[in-house]
Order: C-alpha cells, then sequence, then structure tokens
C-alpha cells in the first residue's frame, strides 16, 4: 500500500454538526477525497442511527463516537444493535467490564472495532489532578494503565493524542490508534490541549487521524483536506516500520 492511498484511508473526517443537511454538505465537498466520517454526540442526538446507516447506504465508513459507558447489559444490547449497522470503529470509555460486554454485544462479527479512549485531548495532568485529587499522577502513567486494562479486556485499539501516541505505539505495537486533536501548524489549537500536526501525529505511530474544525470550518473544506492528507502521505514515507 502505498503512503498516498494509506493517507486516502485513515483520514476521518468529524461531523460535529446539528443536522443531517450540513453533515452532507461536509459529505458532498469531500466526495471523491475522503470516505471515513466520525459520527459523535451532536450529531447522533439529532439524526440517531437513521443518518448513520444513510452514510453507510451510500458506501461511507463510520466511525460511531459514543464513548460509551454504562451497566453490562445495556452496553451488550447497544452494541449489539449497532454492529447490525455494519458501523467500523465505536469508542467505549469504561472499564474492563464495559469492554467485555461491549464483545459479547458485537458477538462473532469483526466489526465495530472497539477503540478505547485512554485520556480525552482536551484533558491534561491539571486535570487529571482534579478528577483524582493526587498530584502523583501523570497523564504518561494514567493512559498507559488505561490502554492495558483495555486491550487486556479485548479492544481492539486506543484512542490516543499528544505525546502519548508514540508511547502506546512502543508498547503495543499491534493496536489501532486513532488521534483526535490534529491540528496543522496553521490552526487553531481550539478546546484541545494535547495536539499534534497530521505529519507528527502519523510519524509517532497513529494509524488513523480524526480532523473535524481545521476541515469543517475553512473557507474551502476541500483544500482543506487536501493538504492534511499531503501531510499525511509524507508522514507514512517517513515512518520507520514497526
Amino acid at each position: 500500500m502505498t503512503a498516498k492511498s494509506r493517507a486516502a484511508d485513515r483520514l476521518i473526517v468529524a461531523l460535529d454538526v446539528d443536522a443531517t443537511e450540513r453533515a452532507l454538505d461536509i459529505v458532498r465537498e469531500l466526495d471523491g477525497l475522503v470516505s471515513f466520517f466520525k459520527v459523535g454526540y451532536q450529531l447522533f442526538i439529532t439524526e440517531g442511527l437513521t443518518f448513520v446507516r444513510r452514510l453507510i447506504d451510500g458506501n461511507k465508513r463510520v466511525f460511531l463516537d459514543l464513548k460509551m459507558d454504562d451497566v453490562e447489559e445495556t452496553i451488550r444490547r447497544a452494541v449489539a444493535n449497532i454492529a447490525a449497522t455494519k458501523v467500523e470503529f465505536l469508542t467505549i470509555h469504561g472499564s474492563g467490564a464495559t469492554v467485555r460486554a461491549a464483545r459479547e454485544g458485537r458477538g462473532g462479527r469483526k466489526e465495530p472495532r472497539l477503540l478505547s479512549v485512554t485520556l480525552l485531548s482536551s484533558l491534561d495532568a491539571n486535570d487529571l489532578k482534579d478528577l483524582f485529587a493526587s498530584s502523583k499522577l501523570t497523564v504518561e502513567s494514567y493512559v498507559e494503565w488505561r490502554a492495558k486494562q483495555a486491550l487486556d479486556c479485548g479492544c481492539d485499539g486506543l484512542i490516543a493524542s499528544g505525546e502519548t501516541i508514540g508511547l502506546l505505539r512502543g508498547l503495543y505495537p499491534s493496536a489501532i490508534i486513532v488521534a483526535p486533536g490534529i491540528r496543522p501548524a496553521d490552526s487553531s489549537r481550539d478546546d484541545h490541549k494535547r495536539v499534534l500536526s497530521p505529519g507528527d501525529a502519523i510519524r509517532a505511530g497513529a494509524d488513523y487521524l480524526v480532523v473535524g474544525r481545521p476541515i469543517r470550518n475553512a473557507s474551502n473544506p476541500r483544500n482543506a483536506a487536501e493538504k492534511i492528507l499531503q501531510e499525511m502521505e509524507q508522514g507514512f514515507q517517513d515512518r520507520r516500520p514497526v
């Protein structure tokens, strides 16, 4: 697989908008360039699985970012419903029991691939101190613990950002790593505290990148996506084989 084909296959554009028509405008704008899209809470609460099915019926790949965390029976039943739609990626944000319940809900299917959120890209060491009342907990130690728990319990991959991408790639060479908080050099960090450029994230070991506002809010979203793909292609070329 060439660097170019890998980049086109590995860019996930976040459809973090309020309604179907706005989301479809973005999909149409990027047609032939991007085929993988993230549906998160904002759009899912408005449109639900009906919109997800519409994307899949249109030959688009879907990453359903719901960060699922609930009692085991609820997770089991919900994931079974999601698995029937052919969603490709699904985020889990609970304990090991949550992961195991999600795998049971998926049954014998290979998809959705279950991805554990190690630490939101909007959080840093100061936030961990607020959450856990501990000044000894570092981003690295927390992410490492979360990743081990998730993978040991059956997750297929991890959501990782910033400096933790390289850490987790070194520890888990075969895990899927999806990186949010991606910002080109000339973009605002927005509410992400731990960011990398597209090229740096790929060089660090990310398999897929999630990009939202730098594409969605650009004056020309297609041109913005093309530039990100170029940076990703260079990252793949520079990256040493694991």
